[in-house]
């Protein structure tokens, strides 16, 4: 027995050897599969690393802000650097508007909006995207309003509008569209006399012949017409002699929240971009070089509360530039070198309630009072900035103290003696006109017949 137990126990070791040497790294079967769990854990990192840099953390833990108006859920994305569409479930509610303006979307892909079933308005101005896929905005069937100007879009077929049967706005200017055969039936689309509000201002930027000429309005028969070998199409197609002024769309930034609003700051304008839409409830037109208002600048603009016409360098405002601002609640003419404001500036002005006035060289003299007696007329307006800059001796003063004073100088003694005026008005035509609109104000049924009829020549 003491023979046989040492072989035992050594033939023991020996069988067990070759399971040790099995689970040894570096050998065999255990290292190929350590190397595989190893591979697949270093993807999934990679794969998590790529979901950060391409945005996806962005959107899961955004700095979008939701809130409630109307009853209408809002979901503000805009400057957040998005690369792509966030998924839906990322918020606490399904929104009713989708603001992702100013991001870095490059393209919309099939199925982009899936769980955003409840949106009437989509707001994608001010990114890059280059493409849109056909079903990109598959389920949107209660969209009214998308904003898609401000991109880089070449090419835009119709059936990516198909999935919007109620889409009633589509703003798809400056983009730098490629008017040839596949935008043909876009063209078609946009043309139908009951899209009215569909692509609007939106120009070609290709070919040379069509350039500037806006979508609505080329022939669409032309873009895919059969041509010969040797026939270009740019020489075929009529160029178009007519550049007319942009547009306030074209030229200013249009937003959808928390109103209708252009953005038109810092634009280089030296007048008022023409065409503002009738449905624009607020206009920034600051720190641009807009020097002189002219008559009818604001014509249509009929929704306008909110007017900043700040810091242009403004000399002068004729009667009539701001004729038809008749819901106008606020108006900023801060920081110009207006001296006064003309007689009759300010009469449709029926719901002003702030004016801001600061930092003009107000010139305290006879043509100051216009405002001052308006104002006075008009007691529910907040006015701030109304100070006399000059002349000298009116530096600093309030200009309603200086009329004030000015009124209170012209004293019955610095008026001509009053029998002599009286002598010298009467018989006169004062003397007369005023005799018949004493006439005047007696009733109709006592009225002799006039003998004599008064013209007056001017």
């Amino acid at each position: 027995m003491r023979v046989i137990s040492p072989i035992l126990l050594a033939f023991v070791a020996l069988s067990l050897l070759p399971s040790i040497e099995s689970k040894r790294p570096g050998k065999g079967r255990g290292l190929k599969s350590g190397r595989q769990k190893l591979t697949r854990d270093r993807s999934r990192m990679k794969a998590l690393r790529r979901q950060s840099r391409s945005g996806l953390s962005g959107v899961m833990i955004p700095n979008c802000s939701e809130m409630t108006q109307s009853g209408e859920v809002y979901l503000d994305c805009q400057d957040q650097s998005l690369t792509s569409i966030p998924s839906s479930s990322t918020w606490s509610r399904v929104p009713n508007h989708l603001l992702l303006a100013r991001n870095q979307i490059k393209a919309l892909r099939s199925g982009s909006f899936l769980g955003y079933e409840r949106l009437s308005s989509l707001d994608l101005q001010q990114n890059q995207i280059s493409q849109v896929e056909e079903d990109a905005f598959q389920g949107l069937t209660h969209l009214t309003t998308l904003l898609l100007q401000h991109n880089q879009l070449r090419t835009l077929s119709e059936e990516a509008l198909i999935p919007m049967p109620n889409l009633h706005y589509l703003r798809l200017y400056d983009n730098p569209w490629k008017c040839l055969c596949p935008m043909e039936s876009l063209i078609r689309t946009l043309q139908v006399p009951s899209n009215r509000n569909l692509g609007n201002h939106a120009k070609c930027a290709e070919p040379v012949s069509l350039k500037d000429r806006k979508l609505k309005q080329i022939d669409p028969d032309l873009l895919c017409e059969e041509f010969g070998p040797n026939v270009n199409i740019t020489q075929t197609l009529e160029p178009n002699p007519i550049r007319g002024k942009l547009d306030a769309t074209a030229l200013c930034h249009t937003y959808l929240f928390p109103v209708t609003w252009m953005d038109c700051r810092s634009r280089g304008l030296t007048e008022v971009p023409p065409g503002i839409p009738d449905n624009v409830v607020r206009v920034d037109l600051s720190l641009n070089k807009i020097h002189h208002l002219k008559p009818r600048d604001f014509q249509g603009a009929k929704s306008l509360r909110i007017l900043n016409l700040s810091s242009n360098d403004m000399q002068r405002i004729d009667t009539g530039s701001l004729s038809g601002l008749l819901h106008l609640q606020e108006l900023d003419l801060s920081s110009n070198r207006l001296h006064f404001v003309q007689y009759g500036v300010l009469e449709d002005l029926y719901f002003l309630s702030k004016l801001k006035l600061g930092g003009n060289p107000w010139m305290c003299d006879y043509n100051i009072h216009y405002m001052v007696y308006w104002l006075r007329l008009h007691p529910g307006v907040k006015h701030s900035g109304l100070l006399c800059q000059s002349p000298l001796e009116y530096i600093g003063e309030r200009v309603e103290d200086y009329v004030r004073s000015y009124n209170r100088d012209c004293s019955y003694n610095s008026r001509p003696d009053q029998n002599q005026r009286d002598a010298e008005i009467w018989d006169s035509p004062m003397e007369l006109q005023g005799e018949i609109e004493e006439e005047e104000l007696e009733p109709s049924h006592l009225r002799a017949p006039k003998k004599y009829q008064i013209f007056r020549l001017a």
